[in-house]
Parts: C-alpha cells; structure tokens; sequence
C-alpha cells in the first residue's frame, strides 16, 4: 500500500471516531435535557427539587369503578376527569381502603389495611363510632411534620366531636365539613364544622335549600389552595357525591332532561320543584351528581394552572369504595361497577377496586395506563416520600412512587379487607388470586383475576394448596380489636 493511501485511511479512521464521539457527545446532551419522566433526571423528582410538591387528595363517596368515562362509562358525561386521565396516569387496579365510608377513610390516613387499623366498620360492634386515638398517626401529621399545611375539606368519619380523633387533632391545620359520615348524607345540611367550632349555613334552616354542601365544598378548596399557593400544602378533598341522599340543584340536571324538563333517562318530571328528589329520577340525579363533581374537578385543575403551580402539584382522584344502591339508584342502571361483580358492600372486585387517576404535568407521564396493584394504605408511604416525610413502622402500605413515574415497582406481599356489619367478611389478594370468605363458617371462594375479573368462576376445589393460603392470612393479617370482636375462626 502507498503512503498516501495509507495517510488517507489514517484520516479517514480518525474522523469515523471524531464524529462518533460527537454524536455520543449530543446524544447525552439530549438525553439530560430531555422532558420525559422516564429519564434518570426525573425519576428522582420528588427527591432533587428544592421544594417538594403539593398534595391534593379528592376522593369520590360510592363512585363506581365503572362511572368514569375514562373507565368506560359511556352515558355520565366526565370530560374533565376524563381530560386528567389524558394528562395523567390512570391506574386499572387500585383499590379502596374498605366497601363503606369510616374503615377505608382509617387505612388512607392510617396506612393500615382494615386488618389492623383503628376503624374498621361504620360502627362498632356494640353500635358506637369508633374515634383515632393519639397514638394513629395520620398522613396529615406525617407531612405536617414535614413542613407542609395541611388542610381536609368534606367528609371526615374518623371522629366524633370532642374527641382525639376530630381533623385538627390528627394533623390537619384546617377543617372544613362533617365530621360524622352519616350527618354527610344530607346535602342541605344546616351547618357544619370549620376547625371545632360549628357554622350556620344562611338558608338552608327549617328544611330550606339554599347552599347545596358539596359546592361550598368546591368553593373551600379553591380557597385554602389561592391562601397557600405559595406555600407547600397538603390538601385532603373527601367529597360527598355521589353518595345517597341523591339531590342536586335544579341546573345541574340540564345535560341529563329533555326539552319538557323531563329525564332523558324516561324518569318522572320534576318541574316546578326548587331542588331534585332522588324518588322521581334517580338516575338523572346521579348522573347529575358525577357530572357536577367532574365539572369541580376541573376547575381545581384549571385553578392550579392559574396560580403557575400545576407542575409542583401531584393530584390524585380516586373513590371510597363501590357504587351503593340507594335512593332509588339501581348501580347496574349505568354499569355503574364495570365489568366487575358486586357493589358496595360487597368484598368482591366492585365492591373495592376503584379508579385512581395521578396527574402532574412534567413529571407524571400524560396518557399512560398502569396495572400496578395498590391500595389507600400504600397513600401514606407513597406522600410520606413524595414529601421527603418519614413513615411509621407499623403500616401495612409501601411506596408506590416508582409506579407514579412508570418505573418497575415493588408489589404487595398480599391486599387484606374484613368488614363488620351483620356478618364477618374476609378478602384477600396475593398476585393474582383473590380470596372471599363470606362468613365465618362460610366456604372460602377463590378467583384467578388475571383471567376473571367479574369473579364469575369459583376455583378453590382445583386448588386447594391456595385456599390454604388464603386462610392463613386469614388469621395472620389481622390483629384483634376490643371494638370489632370476631369469634374463632377456622
């Protein structure tokens, strides 16, 4: 070979790797500019940022899994969760904390499934409502700890006046709502709390109704975030709808009557009437309640986009439990569970899984959907790191922030429920096996999940090694409770 052909090989060698080098050089560059949450700049997030996000809770009352459109629901207009979810994560197996309203509002705040939580039923077992004491700690205090203000505006459940479980008591800098969960089945109710001292709601004595909850609900979040905008908060929206007693006013049925004023959905008319009663058209008023909520969730939303601080605020939507069937509202009516079986009540899918939509721009990734399994308990370690906060040791709940940024994620050891009322109930689910005992002294059922998720196809004879399973964490889950005795089980 010549000298110039091999000074001419030499040159050219020399550039291939000068401009591989620059193309790994600009390859990099881009990647940690990039805006993708998958990147390892926005995995840590919640870590790096000088100031941890705020957190918005909002939790439905009996929204079925089902009620979205999001999750199917094909008559309820919800566009603007549907619009969170588009923007967000929406999570396909998430599950509520309980069936009914008290115990599953405990293992949110608690971090402890319903096995081991302080309430764990609507009443006790001898009839009586069942406060926190001093030593449940709340998520409220674990990030109030951590600096932030903390507010809940709705539905509390988890104490009775003058007792150690009222909000501010438990970690929360400001209340605004009921405290007790049956006095929230009104609508018109003729007051309610503000921190511990009661307040007057101005036309709505003697049975008038004037100022519907739910929108003095909507028009305090919007306040308590304007007042802390500029603070690190932590807000907690338990809403009411759409729990029974089903009344809306008059003008949020418009997308739901027909030019004479009577129900698309061939109900009774209303006409003449100051507010709906759920007995003439119950399901124009339910539809009406979820649109109403959806609507008020888009103006949260909207208001955080406002105040420029909607890229440091992670928001989370879900529902307490399954649809109810109240009020004349039949839940099979709009397919209010899904494809699921049960309602609220009930330990089957319908009865506890329920939507969760995670939205924040920039970091969560828009328009993904997730078949993570978690719960309300895993809520308090997930903000607690969220919040660069510390957990108690004695949950039952882990960190889900790897799955809000779509990164491999650690699941539970097992999801336990009991519940209290009339019977003694157990579920359980570990991997894709759901177990359901009715009763003491019932059989155990046994589902595979990953191939029936209606529940339809009871396997626990072909599979008796996994009904084992199950009923050790039967017993194993569970600690006793002075509150909620259960005779012997099997």
């Amino acid at each position: 070979m010549s000298t110039q052909l091999i000074s001419l090989y030499l040159k050219l060698v020399v550039n291939m790797k000068t401009t591989f080098v620059l193309m790994s050089v600009l390859f990099f560059c881009v990647s940690l500019t990039s805006s993708n949450p998958h990147d390892s700049d926005v995995v840590n997030f919640f870590g790096q940022q000088e100031n941890p996000p705020n957190i918005i809770f909002i939790m439905a009352d009996d929204l079925g899994y089902g009620d979205l459109g999001s999750y199917g629901q094909d008559v309820i207009k919800t566009p603007r969760l549907d619009q969170m979810a588009k923007e967000g994560l929406r999570f396909t197996q998430f599950y509520a904390g309980h069936t009914v309203c008290a115990p599953t509002r405990s293992a949110l705040m608690t971090g402890q499934h319903t096995g081991k939580t302080r309430v764990r039923g609507n009443r006790s077992a001898t009839g009586e409502r069942v406060s926190l004491e001093p030593q449940d700690t709340t998520v409220a205090e674990v990030l109030q700890q951590a600096g932030y203000i903390t507010g809940i505006i709705g539905k509390w459940g988890l104490g009775e006046p003058e007792t150690s479980g009222v909000p501010n008591k438990k970690g929360f800098d400001y209340f605004w709502g009921f405290l007790n969960q049956a006095r929230a089945h009104t609508y018109y109710p003729e007051w309610l709390w503000l921190n511990t001292e009661r307040v007057r709601l101005e036309g709505n004595e003697d049975g008038k109704r004037e100022q519907y909850s739910h929108d003095l609900d909507t028009k305090e979040a919007m306040n308590f975030i304007r007042k802390n905008a500029e603070e690190q908060f932590f807000l907690y929206l338990p809403y009411q709808i759409p729990h029974a007693e089903l009344l809306v006013p008059k003008n949020a049925l418009e997308d739901y009557l027909d030019e004479n004023g009577q129900s698309i959905f061939k109900e009774e008319s209303y006409e003449g009437m100051n507010n709906f009663s759920a007995q003439e058209m119950p399901n124009a008023t339910y539809a009406a309640m979820v649109s109403r909520m959806d609507r008020d969730v888009g103006r949260l939303i909207d208001l955080l986009r406002e105040l420029e601080i909607d890229d440091n605020t992670i928001v989370f939507f879900t529902s307490d439990n399954g649809p109810h069937e109240a009020g004349g509202y039949k839940p099979e009516y709009f397919n209010s569970s899904g494809s699921l079986r049960g309602i609220k009540r009930d330990l089957y899918e319908g009865g506890i899984r329920v939507p969760m939509i995670a939205w924040m721009p920039g970091t969560i990734v828009g328009g993904e959907v997730s078949d993570q399994v978690w719960s309300m308990w895993d809520f308090m370690p997930t903000a607690a790191e969220i919040g660069r906060a510390e957990s108690p040791k004695d949950i039952d709940g882990i960190s889900m922030v790897n799955a809000l940024l779509n990164q491999p994620q650690q699941d539970p050891e097992y999801l336990y429920w009991e519940f209290h009322e009339g019977r003694f109930a157990q579920a359980v689910r570990f991997e894709d096996w759901k177990a359901v005992r009715n009763d003491i002294g019932q059989p155990i059922e046994l589902y595979n999940l990953s191939v029936d998720i209606g529940e339809n196809n009871d396997i626990s004879r072909e599979n008796p090694d996994i009904v084992n399973r199950a009923k050790e964490l039967f017993h194993s889950a569970r600690s006793a409770s002075e509150h909620y005795p259960v005779a012997q089980l099997e």
